[in-house]
């Protein structure tokens, strides 16, 4: 009970300081009131929460595919980094087919960063994709002019940084670009392109500035829920083997 009062009381504290300047009359020494982990639970507050926290444990435990070998993000074609941008790639061309663009999307580009863990080798199970994207983002498509799509080939080719793509392949040599294939083509600078992304990446994030050269389409979808409904299709995970970005005589490490 003294628990609610002290929140009550600091919550009543917090928003009259929003409203109006507080003058301090009296200033006076009081006990420290350590927090530690032997400090008494309030058993009604334990009580509570108990079931939700039951509930919340279950669903995170509950398994939805499973995988032969370590899931990771290391390398410039890491299995995990190309798994989720083609799951990222099928969401969106999924929800384009259904919502007026007719060819769907035709690649994605996440960014290896956003990828905040790994999965090992065994079950895969709910919270391990929380631990893998614990952010709230969106994805995003972006329709691009093919010329414009040039900038992506540059920053690759600038930055050799192992950010995953699908249906995208990029070859470097020496830090310049010598191939630059979509699905198997070159790009045709006259075609309109839509490549599936995250909001933080089509708006500029990770120094992807040529994304704001496009026209930015948002799906709703989350991230997150898409790997998590992805993964419940594929209950034994099949790896991507195939190399999609060659930096040849790569000077500088930038793998994350």
């Amino acid at each position: 009970m003294k628990n609610r009062f002290l929140i009550l009381g600091l919550i009543v504290l917090s928003l009259s300081s929003c409203r109006t300047a507080m003058t301090v009359a009296k200033v006076s020494p009081e006990k420290n009131i350590s927090i530690a982990k032997d400090l008494p639970e309030d058993p009604t507050f334990t009580q509570f929460i108990e079931p939700y926290k039951n509930e919340l444990e279950g669903k995170m435990n509950t398994k939805i595919s499973h995988t032969n070998v370590d899931l990771n993000k290391q390398g410039d074609n890491s299995n995990l980094g190309n798994l989720l941008a083609d799951y990222t790639f099928e969401g969106a061309d999924n929800w384009a087919r259904k919502n007026g663009i007719p060819t769907g999307v035709d690649a994605a580009v996440i960014n290896v960063g956003g990828i905040r863990s790994t999965i090992g080798k065994g079950d895969i199970l709910t919270k391990h994709v929380y631990e893998v994207m614990p952010f709230e983002n969106e994805v995003m498509i972006v329709k691009m002019k093919g010329s414009d799509l040039k900038g992506l080939y540059e920053y690759y080719a600038k930055t050799q940084k192992n950010n995953p793509v699908s249906r995208l392949y990029i070859e470097t040599d020496n830090g310049m670009s010598v191939k630059e294939l979509i699905n198997g083509k070159e790009v045709d600078p006259a075609k309109t392109y839509y490549i599936a992304t995250s909001d933080y990446l089509a708006l500029g994030g990770d120094n992807m500035a040529f994304f704001g050269k496009g026209e930015m389409i948002s799906t709703g979808i989350k991230l997150r829920d898409l790997f998590l409904e992805k993964f419940k299709e594929n209950p034994e995970i099949t790896i991507p083997k195939d190399v999609r970005l060659l930096f040849k005589n790569k000077k500088n490490k930038t793998d994350d």
